[in-house]
């Protein structure tokens, strides 16, 4: 008989699966003219489950919650084994408010094939979310491969027009990282009989070191890869280009941020010392992500390429946070994760909207649009200097957090990561001079009208949330930190002479 071990576990199951479920009723039941309107009340209906344990993630604790444990191929221990604390809770709020925000950022964009687009973007949100929640590898796995599905639709189905190229390199990009770690699941599992993380966290010590590091690259491999990280971020620009707008918002605000997750999760928990031992490379990956992605991006005339170019420098600087293994940094990066995803999904709603009016991305296109679409003008700038890290806004604490951590574990790579700040800030406050400021003289844009209330209320929201992080963050922190605190002290124990001599022993 299934086990619940908390009166939460029942509300996971369904917030878990409800959107799948509901994706799948729009397509075989619901009417086309009804599919963007179910679509919607299941997205509604799935964040108020979610808050029904999440609580806003405020006061989450720091052992996990809301656990689920149920029996599930018993031959080969495997389980519906999920859990809730304050990382996964704060990741799992996010991804049910882009959701909703995603339905009407695309309430018009897109005119036909709606079912099937409700149902690869509710089908996409059950294995964002299941990734999230999972405390079982192979459970972790398969998520992890139905987000690939959904995603690969989206994109090449309801993308543009160099769709499928950009979808195809999505495909073969994450699906070499998937087998990489599948191949390290199964590793594991061999030696410790179990695939449980609880059991694994144990076992995995005692590998051959030679082993350990192996595995421990088939993770960080596959998750990299996610992030991405420099080098293996070149699907991510044509992806995010190619997409429909609300591919893009919850590809940037949630999907790359499963790749973080994981190494937060399972990689580093697992194998703590080699994480050690990699991590000034990672830090240097980190750094050049942060700098080649702003270069990069300042170069681009397409505004949704150089939105997409933003993330890879944005998401170094998280990973950055990650591998400086000190409190203070950990959690900034841990909290990164949540404003990347409000400030870009916000960039990526703002370019989308202006696609929408006047179907081009070229920067040449506008100019001068304040004086006609003056609340889309207010609400992007808010969106752009919440990713430049205006103290006040959300993005300034994140960063902030992760430099004074990571200065520490090292000085050089840090002051050289804070000038991705600077470059962030000239190639986005370029866009948004290139955009709204200016002369009013091209005939089109002169008939452009401003935002209706659907597309308002998207954005707000999301400004909402950047003020709120940005002038009263300890709410958001507090449930990030225990997670921070326990990575830090596995790393630190990992590098006592008690585990040095562990892997000497273990090498003979």
């Amino acid at each position: 008989m299934p086990e619940l071990t908390n009166h939460h576990a029942a509300l996971l199951l369904l917030m878990t699966f409800l959107p799948a479920v509901t994706g799948i009723v729009i397509a075989a039941a619901v009417p086309a003219a009804l599919a963007r309107t179910v679509a919607l009340a299941g997205a509604v209906l799935t964040f108020l489950v979610s808050l029904t344990f999440v609580g806003g993630i405020f006061g989450m604790p720091a052992d996990f919650t809301a656990a689920v444990n149920i029996p599930w191929i018993e031959r080969y221990n495997v389980a519906l084994l999920m859990g809730l604390d304050g990382l996964s809770g704060s990741l799992v709020l996010l991804t049910n408010v882009l959701i909703i925000l995603a339905v009407l950022g695309s309430w018009t964009a897109i005119a036909a094939r709606q079912k099937e687009f409700y149902f690869y973007l509710l089908l996409l949100q059950t294995g964002i979310l299941g990734a999230f929640l999972a405390l079982d590898l192979l459970l972790f796995y398969i998520f992890w491969e139905i987000m690939l599905i959904p995603l690969y639709f989206l994109i090449g189905i309801f993308g543009s027009k160099n769709r499928i190229y950009a979808t195809t390199k999505f495909f073969l990009y994450t699906m070499a990282g998937s087998l990489l770690m599948l191949l390290g699941i199964i590793a594991l599992y061999f030696h410790t009989g179990s695939f449980a993380l609880a059991d694994a966290l144990g076992a995995a010590a005692t590998l051959d070191p030679t082993a350990r590091l192996l595995i421990f690259l088939s993770f960080v491999i596959a998750f990299a890869i996610k992030v991405p990280l420099f080098p293996l971020h070149t699907w991510l620009p044509d992806a995010h280009t190619e997409a429909p707008t609300a591919g893009s918002v919850v590809l940037a605000g949630v999907l790359l941020k499963t790749g973080v997750y994981g190494l937060l999760r399972f990689a580093i928990p697992l194998f703590p010392a080699e994480a050690a031992r990699i991590a000034p490379l990672m830090m240097l990956l980190a750094v050049i992500a942060i700098i080649y992605g702003a270069l990069t991006a300042f170069a681009q005339r397409d505004m949704k390429r150089l939105v997409a170019y933003s993330s890879v420098s944005h998401m170094g600087f998280i990973v950055l946070g990650v591998f400086a293994f000190r409190e203070a940094a950990i959690t900034g990066a841990s909290l990164q994760m949540i404003n990347h995803g409000i400030s870009t999904s916000g960039l990526f709603l703002c370019v989308g909207y202006l696609y929408e009016r006047r179907h081009t991305r070229e920067l040449a296109a506008f100019g001068g649009l304040a004086h006609n679409m003056k609340l889309y003008a207010v609400l992007t700038m808010i969106m752009i200097l919440s990713s430049v890290g205006l103290p006040g806004l959300n993005g300034f604490v994140g960063e902030f957090m992760i430099l004074v951590g990571a200065y520490p574990a090292n000085a050089v790579l840090t002051i050289i990561a804070a000038t991705g700040v600077i470059l962030a800030a000239c190639y986005l406050l370029r866009l948004m001079q290139e955009t709204f400021y200016g002369p009013l003289d091209k005939d089109e844009n002169k008939v452009l009208r401003d935002l209706n209330p659907r597309e308002s209320f998207t954005l707000v929201v999301l400004a909402v949330f950047a003020l709120w992080i940005g002038l009263y963050p300890r709410i958001f922190t507090e449930p990030l930190a225990p997670v921070s605190e326990r990575i830090v002290r596995a790393v630190e124990a990992a590098q006592s002479p008690g585990t040095a001599l562990a892997d000497a022993t273990a090498g003979k």
